[in-house]
């Protein structure tokens, strides 16, 4: 009995037909609504008996596997007593940019249509009509052939043979991957107290096909507690993909250990982790023109030599495993991560691959989306990523330097670019206040970024440069973001001495997070600091019938010391009360040796403290975060918490940044822990734009926009000391709002038990 593959026809087509170079001139920025109203557009003008959207299946046997293969054609045309297969393809580019007869992944995809069809209907012949459509202008052009029945076949026994090495490779795989998550132990002799608990709601949870909201404590073992019943969930053939989502990038390295870890154990499961493309670009400056760079140059014609070689010699595609192969096969390293991902059973990567409708990962059909999780960590970051993913900012600064750079050179943007610009300054004059909101946005400035869009496409293939590429997308972005603009988004403006931006800014991102994460059999969202979670949940995206859990920690209250110092750190006190700040640090330091982390709300609050505190007490060892850290920068200041420190050591760090959440330092390589403040954002036009929204909805805005946000970096923060069961080590709160009833009801249960000092 032959095995059985199971692939849409368009996965199939663009496997064996990629070709070409990258090049970001040129790449799509239609968004997928663009392209679903195109086709309906074109679906409306056909006749009485046409038929849209129409389900083709065949089965086909080829050497020793059983291709199952499906999909939907656009549109099945009747004329004459002829059939005619339609393909819609809709564009950015120009439609005499086009190849004259067409792409031939388009009419791969087309006459595999024509050939289920036939085949059912007993045709000796066929007609097939690829219909290119532009986005902008609806312009269409008509590209029409006629296919014998046996002319189609051939052509099918063509692409499989093309694909059969990979589906082999692939097929082979998946059974091994079944099999043995099927039989694959918890990879620890046994679980944590509360691991269990949260395994089992997140294994109920994609059986339901519900979503999880979890807060779950620090130092539980969160990662692997989601990661393994979801690889269960393969095993029993419920699931078929993980995705793992997170900001961090040492939180994403958690995650390729708990695999690792079980690989060990017997699990035989391909994962892949995509770094963002700056960081893994090969090349001085990230331009991905193929005149310029030779790993964008040519890239479709080698990336399936590169995916067969990688995928059949290796389980963990780590970054350096990926630009190891990238090198190999002259790639891409970023786009070749991104095509793994379609491939790999697990998905390393930050939210934006899922969430952000610009970035994100758009050849998932339904179909996968149904036997896919999403593993959301630390998911209170989703909230302000979520607000970045869903606005969009424009400024008259970019048009200015953009006019310059076309003077001369191209008249049509030097215009359009100095329309732009005039209307920003028309602007600047009317409005009074530094920073002002507007209650719509002006038609006028649509239709100048509009035909700035049109002319940019038609010249993008002779007048380019990084900058007016740049300005491209920008514009680009900020024009798909107008189409969502509702009652989520306030439209405001910021001015400057030279300069003024206007900026359409998404408050609520709710609505949109669940939009894009629709389809996806189960998301499971947690963090220690899920905290409280009725708010997480409204603006996560959560609905009434989802599923939430809150688990205790499993760690013994004598285990942590809190203390708190009711203190002012009022921004208007700061100066008065520092002295004091530098005394609790030194009294904590000084009683007992150790390591320590104190973190401050603010870059400039830190060195106020540090500055008096390394004069006071020079023998005193001491680190302090710097702004703008390179990676090896943050690893150099995690590496000096030793756990055989002989003497004092203490780190200086800001609330809210990168070594307040995620960092893992067990054992002796933390002692103790010091917040300064309650978190709470600096007053801002933006934020007090939040309070508002939220008090007109009958919320406490003040919270949304300030409180929650404030408290939730205090208990990550807070969180870095105990992280297993041999942990000891106190946390001093300084504050004196930490004994104000409101502040004290967002604390967890195990810091209640605290010393006033």
């Amino acid at each position: 009995m032959s095995l059985v593959v199971q692939i849409p026809v368009r996965s199939l087509v663009e496997h064996v037909y990629s070709s070409g170079s990258i090049d970001s001139r040129f790449r799509s920025q239609s968004t997928l609504a663009d392209g679903t109203r195109i086709h309906q557009k074109i679906q409306k003008t056909y006749l009485d008996g046409d038929q849209k959207e129409v389900y083709l299946r065949t089965e086909i046997t080829y050497k020793d596997l059983t291709y199952m293969i499906d999909g939907r054609c656009d549109g099945l045309l009747f004329r004459h007593s002829q059939v005619k297969i339609d393909e819609i393809k809709s564009t950015i580019q120009p439609l005499d940019l086009l190849p004259e007869t067409g792409f031939p992944v388009h009419w791969a995809q087309a006459k595999l249509y024509a050939y289920i069809y036939a085949k059912d209907h007993d045709l000796p012949e066929i007609n097939v009509q690829l219909t290119y459509v532009h986005v902008e202008t609806e312009e269409k052009r008509y590209l029409t052939q006629t296919f014998s029945f046996s002319e189609l076949e051939h052509f099918l026994y063509e692409v499989l043979e093309s694909y059969h090495s990979f589906a082999k490779l692939t097929h082979e795989h998946r059974i091994d991957r079944n099999k043995s998550s099927k039989k694959l132990e918890f990879p620890f002799p046994a679980y944590r107290q509360g691991q269990r608990k949260l395994a089992g709601a997140v294994y109920k949870t994609l059986l339901d096909e519900k979503n999880l909201f979890v807060k779950a404590p620090t130092g539980i073992g969160k990662t692997m507690s989601t990661l393994f019943p979801a690889v269960k969930a393969v095993g029993e053939g419920k699931l078929n993909r993980i995705f793992y989502l997170t900001a961090k990038t040492i939180t994403r390295t958690t995650a390729e250990e708990a695999v690792s870890r079980m690989r060990t154990c017997g699990l035989c499961m391909k994962s892949v982790t995509i770094t963002a493309k700056d960081k893994v670009c090969f090349k001085d400056e990230t331009n991905c023109n193929k005149d310029y760079c030779e790993f964008a140059n040519g890239y479709y014609d080698r990336i399936n030599g590169a995916v067969l070689d990688i995928l059949t010699n290796e389980s963990e595609m780590t970054r350096e495993v990926i630009e190891r192969y990238a090198r190999k096969h002259t790639v891409c390293p970023f786009e070749f991560s991104l095509d793994l991902a379609y491939v790999s059973d697990l998905v390393i990567c930050d939210y934006n691959y899922i969430f952000d409708p610009r970035v994100s990962l758009k050849r998932f059909f339904e179909e996968q989306k149904k036997s896919t999780i999403l593993l959301v960590d630390e998911a209170h970051n989703l909230v302000d990523r979520g607000r970045e993913m869903f606005s969009a900012v424009l400024n008259k600064e970019q048009f200015l330097q953009l006019k310059k750079e076309c003077k001369g050179v191209h008249k049509e943007i030097f215009d359009c670019a100095a329309k732009i610009n005039s209307w920003f300054i028309a602007l600047k004059k009317q409005t009074v206040e530094n920073e002002f909101t507007l209650e719509h946005l002006d038609r006028n400035l649509t239709d100048l970024l509009g035909q700035f869009i049109e002319i940019t496409e038609r010249v993008l293939h002779k007048v380019n440069t990084p900058f007016l590429l740049d300005s491209y997308f920008k514009v680009n972005a900020f024009l798909k973001i107008t189409e969502l603009l509702d009652d989520h988004y306030m439209i405001y403006g910021e001015k400057s001495r030279n300069d003024i931006t206007i900026k359409l800014f998404c408050i609520d991102p709710s609505v949109f997070l669940r939009q894009m994460g629709k389809g996806f059999r189960t998301k499971v969202f947690f963090s220690a600091t899920l905290s409280p979670l009725s708010y997480y949940q409204a603006l996560l995206g959560g609905v009434e019938e989802d599923y939430t859990v809150s688990i205790p920690s499993p760690f013994k209250e004598e285990q942590v010391e809190v203390l708190i110092k009711p203190l002012s750190t009022r921004y208007r006190d700061r100066d008065k009360t520092k002295d004091e700040i530098v005394s609790i640090i030194s009294s904590l330091t000084t009683k007992q040796k150790g390591n320590f982390l104190i973190f401050f709300p603010s870059y400039q609050y830190l060195l106020a403290v540090y500055n008096p505190f390394i004069q006071s007490f020079p023998e005193i060892k001491t680190i302090v975060q710097a702004t703008g850290m390179s990676e090896p920068e943050r690893e150099a200041f995690l590496e000096a918490f030793k756990d055989d420190q002989k003497e004092t050591f203490v780190g200086f760090a800001v609330l809210g940044g990168v070594f307040s959440e995620g960092v893992d330092l067990k054992g002796d390589r933390l002692n103790g822990v010091v917040v300064i403040g309650v978190g709470l954002p600096q007053l801002c036009f933006e934020r007090n734009l939040v309070k508002d929204h939220f008090n007109k909805m009958g919320k406490n805005g003040y919270d949304f926009a300030y409180v929650f946000p404030g408290m939730n970096k205090v208990l990550q923060a807070g969180g870095r000391l105990i992280r297993s069961e041999e942990d000891h080590g106190s946390i001093v709160l300084v504050d004196d709002r930490f004994l104000h009833q409101h502040y004290q009801s967002l604390l967890p249960q195990e810091w209640r038990n605290y010393r006033v000092i």
